[in-house]
């Protein structure tokens, strides 16, 4: 396909970006350690570090883990919450030549298991909060290196001592755990105080992350991402993101929210990775689902860059507290992992006047593939322009581009794109195409424009009687209901029809019936997209990113249905 998305880019934004300008993502990080020495780089509650510090605790960390005589390549994973240990921990794997395996600190026994077992970790920092699942696990692993950290220890010794008082004994945070080898971080920091970081010869082609994926779905995967990879979409997002960040007043230094977890790719590249590029500060968010005590930290800021993922928006949004806050040096709210809703966005216009803009991506293209214009003033309905030096094209089901307007599943190739799953050629094989294309698994359509449109997952696609009903159109429809605060929608068997729609929704006005909605949908839904069955719930599952779990709701949806005519 003609790159035709290259006349709708905005002014000054590269058709192309370079990744050799770094010949790892450690030259890039080293650069910024030097070049913002004495700017504060990230803050978690109210306890701030510069890139001078994190350039000395990571020397620090990295030479700790390579005293332990793992070889380069080695994976070390990190299973922790938006902490400051965190940067600490991921500047110091990558500078001591090893691989960073992200984990989320909610997994189950099971979960962290396969991930460990299945990347070769060996070794693990992890937070105190999570080490009774480790233990339950770690002798079926290769990992023999544990730092476990606590959420107090790098806020100052007071503020620290007080922090870990209250979640060890009040708020009991910290299960019962035994692992009688693992050191503490501020051990190994003081440790290591004598101990000096050895260079590590890297290159482009190192694995930097494994980002497992698809554990929503089946199996999860290790998405393997090299540092080019990564440098190439920190580089990407960098030029993407410059004519939002040109508007006036011009911001000197920048401050990103980081809300989303650290271990999630969205996160991990577009506050982390490009953050420290960037120069930024960013503002670590530990519990992000605390709506009132997210709220009160963004009141201490004036805050220039926040992403996140729509549920995220709409839980801002309708706090009452939200709208007192100073939004003066907002610039950019990135919106992705799951649709934007036009209701949401509407809503966060009017109370900040900044659009979200959409983009999209996965782990396994490093995350972002494609972005709407980051000087967007308004909502578009599309996961926007592919981004510079990437290539989307749409295909059918024999893989052959369709015509433009047409729908088809869309894939993606460019420097950002995995060099495939780890130890799994096979399902490598299924997603890669012979020109290089990674097949995302995602039915989209592109206009004259070069904008793409997201219609669905194929897996979430509902076939009623023959036709094709889309969760995303039916989730955004249902949403804009002034009664509705969140809603999921899934597919289900039906003797007649084959599948039938049905309706979880999360009300804002209790006063709403299944009739009334019912009603609403009719009048806003053709007959065969409109819902069969619609429940209640006081909340949706969710990802840790917050990412409806739309597969939990079809695996519960067999019981507990209410049926309406």
């Amino acid at each position: 396909m003609d790159k035709i998305w290259l006349k709708s880019y905005p002014s000054g934004v590269p058709a192309e970006i370079d990744p050799n300008q770094y010949r790892s993502l450690v030259h890039l990080l080293e650069e910024s350690f030097q070049k913002y020495a004495d700017r504060k780089a990230f803050v978690c509650m109210d306890k701030h570090i510069t890139f001078g510090e994190l350039d000395t605790h990571s020397k620090r960390i990295g030479a700790w883990l390579q005293s332990r005589g793992m070889k380069p390549g080695a994976r070390v994973a990190l299973m922790m919450p938006n902490v400051l240990q965190y940067p600490v921990a991921l500047a110091a794997v990558l500078r001591a030549g090893y691989t960073v395996v992200n984990v989320n600190p909610l997994y189950t026994p099971r979960e962290l298991e396969h991930q460990l077992a299945d990347s070769g970790a060996e070794a693990i920092v992890i937070l105190e909060n999570f080490a009774h699942t480790l233990e339950q696990v770690v002798g079926r692993t290769a990992v023999k290196h544990i730092i476990v950290a606590s959420m107090g220890e790098m806020l100052g010794m007071a503020k620290g001592l007080v922090v870990d008082f209250v979640v060890r004994n009040v708020k009991k945070l910290v299960p019962a755990y035994s692992l009688p080898n693992a050191v503490r971080f501020k051990e190994a920091l003081s440790h290591a105080s004598g101990m000096k970081l050895t260079p590590v010869e890297i290159t482009h082609d190192d694995v930097a992350f494994l980002q497992y994926t698809g554990g929503t779905t089946g199996v999860s995967k290790g998405a393997t991402l090299t540092h080019r990879n990564v440098i190439a979409n920190v580089l990407q997002v960098e030029a993407w993101s410059q004519p939002g960040l040109a508007k006036e007043p011009r911001v000197a230094e920048l401050s990103i929210v980081c809300a989303l977890p650290l271990y999630h790719i969205f996160a991990l590249t577009a506050c982390a990775m490009w953050g420290m590029r960037m120069g930024a500060l960013n503002i670590l968010i530990p519990n992000p689902r605390d709506i009132g005590g997210f709220i009160k930290e963004l009141a201490k800021y004036k805050f220039n860059m926040l992403p996140a993922v729509n549920t995220l928006y709409n839980a801002l949004v309708n706090h009452p507290d939200f709208h007192h806050l100073d939004f003066s040096g907002l610039k950019i709210a990135n919106g992705g992992g799951m649709a934007v809703q036009q209701a949401v966005n509407d809503k966060w216009l009017k109370a900040t006047g900044v659009a979200i803009i959409e983009g999209y991506g996965l782990s396994e293209t490093a995350p972002v593939a494609t972005c709407n214009r980051s000087d967007s003033t308004a909502f578009s309905g599309t996961i926007g322009l592919p981004i510079p030096s990437t290539d989307v094209t749409i295909l059918d089901d024999d893989g052959n581009e369709v015509a433009l307007g047409q729908p088809g599943e869309i894939a993606i190739r460019g420097p950002q794109v995995m060099v495939g799953y780890w130890n799994r050629p096979e399902e490598t094989a299924k997603v890669m195409t012979a020109d290089g294309y990674f097949k995302s698994g995602d039915v989209g359509v592109m206009d004259e424009r070069g904008y793409v449109k997201i219609v669905d997952r194929k897996k979430d696609m509902i076939l009623v009687s023959g036709f094709n009903v889309y969760p995303n159109e039916l989730e955004a429809v249902v949403a804009a209901h002034p009664g509705v605060l969140e809603v999921a929608c899934v597919g289900v068997p039906d003797a007649h029809s084959g599948e039938a729609v049905k309706l979880y929704v999360v009300r804002k006005d209790p006063q709403l019936t299944v009739e009334a909605l019912m009603a609403y949908c009719k009048e806003n839904l053709t007959g065969y997209k409109k819902p069969k069955y619609i429940e209640f719930r006081d909340e949706l599952p969710k990802t840790n990113v917050g990412k409806i779990l739309r597969r939990v709701l079809r695996d519960e949806a067999t019981a507990g249905t209410r049926e309406v005519a």
